[in-house]
């Protein structure tokens, strides 16, 4: 039996992306997001500049993450100077490649209860697949994905946009939070850019996002989203090496198979009643 050979971006030529996106030039993640992201540059208005900003907050706050992989602040020109990727991410637009792993420990409420640990409670979960394949994607400029599992998690946990204090955001390029705070309704279309440029997901700013340095500073071993649970439970703990002030609820947004793929989670350190 012959073995189906590897096409663009390590896809076997006989796979769903092998046979219908490879073959016509894309070089896995970094040339399958640019081609969405530069139609959403186009449409919304978002810059480069704007690209960059979020590069430059996450760093603000791996910046005291002792055991992020980058921790030293860096400015825009410092984003633009780094190593050109794929048009347009350079390198600090893309997220690290790292070994790493995580665990967490789920129980019931009572159970919890318990452990020498504060107990976190998950308040609502929401799920979305939108396509297999990036090329098969109604609109590459937003993610439904994005949308229907956020709607999910926001409608089972029954608080609003209002009520979250922090926010965690897979962010395997630099274009992902600004997707994720426009598709989750914190912020509205072509305004996500701005409102990160504007320092407001940065310490101090009015809906902290990525306190860790995400998978852009932090770490990034390929299933990242993790590590954005694993956050989001020590803010609302109140023991995160980046500590936000007064964290009682934060909102975790997965994203898989590029971005067709999504899961959304509302954690509380608040006991939920019946």
């Amino acid at each position: 039996m012959g073995v189906a050979r590897r096409g663009g971006g390590g896809q076997r030529d006989n796979s769903y992306p092998g046979q219908f996106e490879s073959i016509y030039g894309p070089l896995g993640p970094p040339t399958l997001f640019g081609m969405g992201v530069l139609r959403f540059m186009k449409e919304t208005g978002t810059t480069l500049e704007q690209l960059a900003s979020v590069a430059v907050a996450q760093r603000k706050w791996s910046n005291k993450v002792p055991r992020a992989m980058f921790g030293d602040l860096i400015t825009v020109d410092d984003v633009f100077n780094s190593r050109m990727i794929s048009y347009p991410f350079n390198l600090f637009m893309c997220c690290l490649v790292t070994d790493g792993g995580g665990s967490l420990i789920i129980t019931s409420a009572d159970r919890a209860k318990d452990f020498p640990t504060t107990p976190v409670y998950i308040m609502g979960t929401g799920e979305s697949v939108e396509t297999p394949i990036v090329s098969q994607m109604y609109d590459m400029t937003h993610s439904a994905a994005f949308q229907t599992s956020s709607k999910k998690a926001f409608e089972e946990s029954g608080v609003s946009h209002d009520d979250i204090d922090h926010l965690m955001v897979y962010d395997a390029f630099a274009h992902l939070p600004i997707y994720g705070l426009e598709d989750l309704g914190f912020v509205g279309r072509g305004e996500g850019g701005a409102f990160i440029e504007e320092g407001n997901t940065s310490p101090g700013g009015k809906l902290p996002m990525n306190t860790n340095g995400g998978g852009l500073s932090y770490t990034h071993s390929g299933m990242y989203g993790m590590y954005a649970i694993q956050e989001a439970v020590r803010q609302v703990r109140g023991e995160a090496a980046h500590q936000v002030e007064g964290v009682k609820t934060s909102f975790v947004q997965g994203v898989g198979g590029m971005f067709m793929a999504a899961g959304s989670l509302v954690l509380t350190n608040e006991e939920p009643h019946d």
